[in-house]
């Protein structure tokens, strides 16, 4: 009997295609032939699996964010089975910085997702629009939790710090791939941020100090 074909598989070499692509040439430069090219198939199995440039380019911006969550929740796992909010929110944030390939890919082909999103409203969809502030959301309660305990300042907000984390972040991503500075340079500077959000021992602060 022929061998019957991997539609998923076939579906995520030809993703894999496109963002090896748009990490060597830039997005604004993806065809659907370059895909093909790349992908070592015709234009026209590009074609079966995606209708459209458009289809194929949300394919693959759900691809980087899947990729993104596995490397997070993989990274969140080295900090033992029950880690804290520190430990999640820092997984989180050197996520944010390339520190190897895959990495920098994700970063560089997702920056130019971003800036074409502007001016495409193809590419502007609600899942692209609302990932930022599902993150913020989720770093706020973090740092509640975190404050809650006792972890952190008492009069830290929770929802201005994690818009001034994400902000950090990415701004530490970027200049690492515009080669202002290296991913450890970056690192270390989110480490030192997170070493004054979660200060040793317990909490200073007016809310937290005795008489």
């Amino acid at each position: 009997m022929p061998k019957l074909a991997d539609h998923g598989q076939r579906r995520a070499h030809i993703i894999d295609a496109l963002l090896r692509t748009a990490a060597d040439t830039g997005l604004h430069a993806v065809t659907m032939r370059s895909v093909a090219l790349e992908a070592g198939v015709s234009v026209r199995l590009v074609q079966y699996y995606f209708d459209t440039k458009e289809q194929l380019l949300l394919a693959a911006l759900e691809r980087l964010a899947q990729r993104m969550g596995e490397r997070v929740r993989a990274r969140v796992g080295l900090a033992g089975p029950a880690p804290g909010a520190r430990e999640v929110i820092e997984a989180v944030l050197v996520e944010a910085v390339p520190t190897d390939e895959e990495s920098r890919t994700f970063h560089l082909v997702y920056t130019e997702y971003a800036v074409l999103s502007v001016t495409d409203p193809a590419l502007g969809g609600q899942a692209f629009l609302a990932a930022p502030g599902e993150m913020e959301q989720f770093l706020a309660g973090r740092l509640a939790a975190a404050r809650e305990a006792g972890d952190t300042d008492p009069r830290l907000d929770p929802g201005q710090e994690a818009v001034v984390l994400l902000a950090l972040s990415a701004g530490l991503g970027l200049s690492v791939l515009l080669g202002q500075r290296t991913a450890d340079d970056a690192t270390a500077v989110l480490h030192y941020h997170l070493a004054r959000l979660f200060p040793p021992g317990p909490a200073r602060g007016p809310a937290a100090a005795g008489p």
